[in-house]
């Protein structure tokens, strides 16, 4: 089979609403810590800066929180705050918090607890209903704000309760950069802080971090929502989002047992097509395989990207990315 051709599977065809942010709440994203006073004096980071200056950096700005409420996803950027949080105020000031919704992936959660564990300190795993927001499941551009928002509006209550001045998100100083990053002015708009990005640190530096510091979630692939996989304009729902997760560890599953592995996999639900991505020296022999594409169960149409994985590869299909940013 070529890569891009399909496996066709027959069978048919076929809380609370959130004003989009103001135009004043996407400037705020972009300032350093400027709602509370964070921001390291020091500016962005030399080039000649090593990464244990860096991370000394990211400590410093820690500490000036005196405690916080980590929203931990699982990943390697939160898990960085999370780990320096822990060194810069020792575990009694610090509350990791991952959100469980039909959004979450269960092997993420698993994963979130065990690091949470390793670090010692208390992790709370708080319901969120995204999905009761009209915005989120519409799923336009903008739906991560959505997201974002009901997150913090959650976590910031419980920070209270625990006498938490801050909640902190895993946002990089790439991040910031990037064109299209709705979330972030949700995070802005609710005064989360940004220690990463206050400190001034990369993606590429973060996992430096996380390397030196001996972290096992160092290398661990960049991960997103299951929404995340869905096209804008196709409503989510909790069977979409389900779908999508069973067909991902189906082919997980189907890789594995044919002694084959790609550390990035993702299948996008198109509506009735389901399209594949995997790391890019996989998609070859993945191409080859029809049967290893008949794990991907749940959709009429099967189809390989040839491209292979690209994160935030959704996006590409927005006809004006900038009207959400």
């Amino acid at each position: 089979m070529p890569a891009g051709a399909r496996r066709s599977l027959g069978g048919r065809r076929g809380r609370r609403p959130l004003s989009p942010p103001s135009a004043s709440a996407a400037q705020a994203a972009t300032v350093c810590g400027s709602a509370t006073g964070l921001c390291h004096s020091g500016g962005v980071p030399g080039p000649t800066q090593t990464v244990t200056q860096q991370a000394e950096r990211l400590l410093a700005v820690l500490r000036g929180a005196g405690g916080l409420m980590v929203a931990f996803s699982g990943g390697v950027d939160s898990g960085v705050v999370l780990a320096g949080a822990v060194r810069a105020l020792g575990s009694t000031r610090v509350i990791a918090a991952t959100a469980v919704s039909g959004s979450l992936p269960g092997d993420e959660l698993q994963a979130a607890r065990r690091f949470a564990t390793e670090l010692g300190v208390v992790h709370l795993t708080p319901s969120t209903d995204e999905l009761a927001r009209p915005g989120y499941q519409a799923n336009d551009g903008d739906r991560c704000y959505f997201c974002k928002a009901e997150l913090l509006d959650v976590l910031r209550p419980l920070a209270d309760e625990h006498d938490l001045p801050f909640v902190a998100t895993g946002t990089n100083a790439d991040d910031l950069k990037a064109g299209f990053r709705p979330g972030i002015r949700a995070a802005a708009e609710r005064n989360a802080i940004t220690p990463l990005a206050d400190a001034g640190l990369t993606k590429d530096v973060v996992r430096q971090i996380a390397r030196d510091w001996s972290l096992s979630l160092w290398d661990k692939p960049a991960s997103a929502c299951l929404s995340s996989r869905i096209a804008f304009g196709i409503k989510i729902s909790p069977a979409r989002l389900a779908r999508v997760e069973r067909a991902e560890r189906g082919l997980r599953s189907a890789l594995r047992m044919a002694g084959l592995r790609s550390e990035n996999l993702r299948v996008r639900d198109l509506g009735d097509i389901a399209r594949v991505e995997v790391d890019a020296e996989l998609t070859p022999t993945l191409a080859t395989r029809p049967d290893l594409l008949a794990a991907v169960i749940g959709f009429d149409c099967v189809e390989l990207d040839p491209a292979g994985f690209r994160s935030g590869a959704m996006n590409e299909l927005l006809t004006d990315p900038a009207r959400f940013r």
